[in-house]
């Protein structure tokens, strides 16, 4: 009795505690603090003074997007005599110049430069930074549009409170282009990727930005005091995550504070397909890696003791050092049967991790609704998508999966913008399996040659 105690004991412990512990608890700690953190923010506050603000644009063959991106800057509540556009270059072979000169003419009240930089994104947005005459530094992307009150929400926050240095935006899927998506799967898979980047900052980062551990500040829409930003090295252009390198360099070197501004939104389009969502977050892994690693070489070496001090050892460990025992427990799965585990356990036991993880869904689900209630339109979007957070568990086991492949290519890669799609991977994967199958009967008729061979020279000689 006491051995079956006990066998069902760490049964169980293995599989519901250990993720109850590092997931599913700190999403109810999460929910917690952002519901008191939505309960305690005040109302808008009125500025009696408004400072010009540059906003950096990396074009590369943007001439589909270029247009309303441009447009949602000047149909901002934000005064388009006080806004400075640097469009920055890098090498397009497409009419992206002919949308800039259009857009010159339909919004006259917006001062607006184009500059050639082909020598990389990085670059391109350190000579954009070097040429800014605003008081405040606003990188977005090409390729999404501005709501209304982001710029004026940003303004705010920055004169509102002098010690916060930098913020991210929130980065949102338009709605309206997923609606538009032909095919299923691709229309389903969308929805959920809509639901992962609401979780990922009305959720994820915005409890970071109240201990200050927002890892990185998002490359498609972030702002920066311009005295704050001409003290760093500015953008790297050694790394694939140079947005990591920057939010590294404020808050590691400077010792300033990294928000989110959760109340500047930033819509931008849907994963094309599959192989985008698995190069994207490759790179986003393989440079987290990288840039963790440029500045926690020395810390890394005692983990143990980081894991309490340092959040980003912390998210390290979770993230990668746990991942490997995480991806043999998948596994084990099939043998479970063979090691006198009673299936029915396993079954009910996978079925109750789920269950837990639609559960902290829903508690994201409730704190985002929450914060969206000044945007109606999304709001009701979100709000009528609830079903999927039972979807969302699966969603992020695959992520999970393209994320550790994401490891492993980071150990035998060098970094790079191009890596290779799912497509491809898999195609060399299958050949690898087939080749090594081709070799099973090459193996075995070796053998057999060697033992024939061995067979004849053991044979007595006849005299």
């Amino acid at each position: 009795m006491i051995a079956r105690l006990a066998n069902e004991f760490f049964f169980w412990a293995a599989w519901i505690i250990i993720p109850l512990l590092i997931e599913i608890i700190p999403a109810v700690g999460n929910f917690f603090i952002l519901l008191f953190k939505r309960i305690r923010t005040a109302d808008d506050i009125r500025l009696d003074f408004l400072p010009n603000i540059t906003l950096m644009i990396p074009v590369y063959n943007s001439s589909q997007t270029l247009y309303h991106c441009i447009k949602s800057i000047h149909e901002s509540t934000y005064p388009d005599h006080l806004i400075e556009i640097m469009l920055v270059d890098n090498g397009s072979k497409d009419n992206s110049f002919d949308i800039f000169q259009k857009a010159q003419m339909e919004f006259p009240t917006l001062a607006m430069w184009w500059m050639h930089s082909k020598q990389g994104k990085s670059k391109a947005l350190n000579k954009a930074i070097f040429n800014s005459t605003g008081k405040y530094v606003i990188n977005i992307d090409s390729d999404g549009v501005l709501d209304t009150h982001a710029l004026m929400n940003i303004v705010r926050q920055f004169e509102t409170y002098p010690d916060i240095d930098c913020m991210t935006g929130v980065i949102l899927i338009e709605p309206a282009l997923i609606d538009q998506t032909k095919g299923f799967f691709l229309k389903q898979f969308r929805k959920l990727e809509f639901m992962e980047y609401a979780q990922a900052f009305l959720a994820g980062r915005n409890f970071e930005s109240q201990f200050n551990s927002i890892y990185t500040l998002s490359g498609a829409f972030s702002s920066f005091r311009k005295s704050v930003l001409l003290k760093t090295f500015l953008y790297n252009t050694n790394t694939i995550c140079e947005d990591s390198h920057l939010t590294f360099q404020i808050r590691s070197i400077l010792k300033r504070k990294v928000h989110l501004c959760n109340d500047a939104i930033f819509m931008v389009d849907p994963i094309d397909n599959v192989n985008k969502f698995y190069t994207q977050r490759q790179r986003w892994q393989i440079g987290e890696l990288e840039v963790s690693h440029m500045f926690l070489k020395d810390k890394l070496r005692r983990p143990l003791t980081g894991y309490f001090s340092n959040y980003v050892i912390r998210l390290l460990m979770t993230d990668h050092t746990f991942a490997f025992p995480r991806m043999i427990w998948y596994f084990v799965l099939i043998a479970l049967g063979c090691m006198n585990y009673n299936f029915h356990n396993v079954v009910v036991a996978c079925f109750l991790i789920y269950l837990l993880y639609v559960f902290s869904s829903f508690l994201y689900y409730l704190n985002i609704i929450s914060f969206l209630r000044g945007y109606p339109s999304i709001r009701r979007y979100y709000a009528r998508k609830l079903l999927y957070i039972f979807a969302m568990p699966i969603f992020n086991l695959f992520a999970f999966f393209v994320r550790f492949a994401g490891i492993i290519n980071s150990i035998k890669r060098k970094s790079s913008w191009k890596t290779l799609t799912f497509t491809e991977e898999f195609g060399l994967a299958a050949k690898t399996v087939r080749d090594d199958f081709f070799l099973i009967p090459k193996c075995r008729r070796f053998l057999l040659k060697i033992l024939e061979k061995q067979e004849k020279q053991a044979k007595p000689q006849k005299l």
